[in-house]
């Protein structure tokens, strides 16, 4: 059960629409107290903020109109706990601090006589209950039953096409030598949406720019957006290495295999303590319905999954020892729309990391996977015709 305290606090200065850039962190401290502790983030210039706590794990979350993190020296709180740090969308940013137990918010407030700082006083939280934090992309569940009939594509019009570039903001995903998983995606999902652009297609990327999007929020874009397929891209690191080239995931409620396990766990370990609340089970009414939006879509998610494999090792791709896994994937449970994950290849091969820092590997990947999609939707358009009859 989630247990959160939530404060809104919106200035009634002018001193926020007469500045112009992000604030900057000044100072900033966390220390233990009897009964909590306490944290304080000083700011360049005042700003409108929110700050709740979230449980399972325990993290304080302040959320800020954007704010260069840089200056943040993570020593300063790690007597509380390791802070993450980032954008959340535009014009806002995030601080997740990690908290030794429960605790909750027992006073927030910002000062700005002597230089704006924002001071949160957190007190033994056990026992405590607090209202739902605000309704955000990030608290819509994922396989939310469809209220609106989706037209299958039948080749009579552009696909909608939704790319899915991993991580992003807070979560930077995979890091080697100053690289992020989240900025070799997001530049990917440009190209990527470029070429298909260039097909005829129509494209959405599910974030835009380096800002933090739960994975419940992914699938409800793609889904606002009409997609008639999404892709989510990905590009991330294993313990012990070992696993090179391109793999493509399906969703699967079977027992995972070790790899696909260790990142679907990392993935929505990540997108828990970053904010993302959990959601509450749907009744059973709600479980027949998704089940029957899944009967169909399921197969052709699979058969999207063969695509990319067949178009990729076509286009001489090197691909992983065993490219075809399916995984416990919640990007993927969107029931109303064919989903794939793919991974790029791995940043924790020196060779599949040279490859995503190749301009020109991405565009050989970037026509392969256009080609991949196009062979797939003829053959998914014919099979629809064929239903209709």
């Amino acid at each position: 059960m989630i247990r959160l305290a939530l404060l809104l606090g919106f200035l009634a200065t002018g001193a926020w629409a007469q500045a112009d850039g992000r604030a900057t962190v000044t100072a900033s401290d966390a220390h233990d107290r009897w009964g909590g502790a306490q944290v304080t983030l000083g700011l360049s210039r005042a700003v409108p903020w929110r700050v709740f706590v979230l449980a399972d794990p325990w993290r304080l979350v302040l959320d800020t109109a954007e704010v260069d993190w840089t200056s943040l020296d993570p020593a300063t709180l790690a007597e509380v706990g390791t802070p993450a740090t980032g954008r959340i969308r535009a014009g806002w940013s995030r601080l997740v601090l990690t908290l030794p137990g429960p605790m909750a918010v027992g006073r927030a407030w910002m000062e700005t006589d002597a230089g704006p700082a924002i001071r949160v006083e957190l007190t033994d939280g056990a026992g405590r209950q607090g209202p739902l934090n605000p309704r955000s992309w990030d608290a819509i569940a994922p396989d939310a039953v469809p209220t609106v009939e989706r037209p299958r594509q039948t080749g009579d019009r552009p696909l909608v096409i939704a790319l899915d570039p991993g991580h992003g903001g807070v979560d930077p995903g995979a890091e080697r030598g100053g690289t992020t998983e989240a900025s070799l995606m997001l530049r990917f999902a440009r190209e990527l949406a470029e070429v298909l652009r260039r097909e005829g297609h129509e494209v959405v990327l599910t974030r835009d720019a380096d800002e933090f999007v739960g994975l419940r929020g992914r699938s409800t874009i793609a889904r606002a957006a009409g997609a008639d397929l999404m892709i989510s891209l990905h590009a991330d690191a294993v313990r012990g290495g070992g696993a090179e080239g391109a793999t493509v995931y399906t969703l699967s409620d079977e027992e995972p295999g070790a790899l696909a396990a260790e990142i679907a766990q990392r993935h929505g370990r990540d997108d828990l303590l970053l904010g993302a609340g959990q959601i509450e089970q749907g009744d059973e009414i709600a479980r027949v319905l998704i089940e029957m939006a899944r009967a169909e879509t399921a197969p052709r998610g699979e058969r999207l999954a063969d695509a990319l494999i067949t178009g990729l090792s076509g286009a001489g791709v090197r691909m992983h020892k065993r490219p075809r896994l399916g995984g416990r994937f919640t990007v993927l449970k969107a029931p109303d729309i064919p989903s794939v994950l793919l991974e790029l290849g791995f940043m924790s091969d020196e060779g599949d990391l040279r490859n995503l820092m190749s301009a020109e590997w991405r565009a050989r990947m970037a026509a392969a996977v256009a080609r991949s999609i196009d062979a797939w939707a003829d053959s998914d358009a014919e099979e629809a015709r064929r239903l209709r009859q």
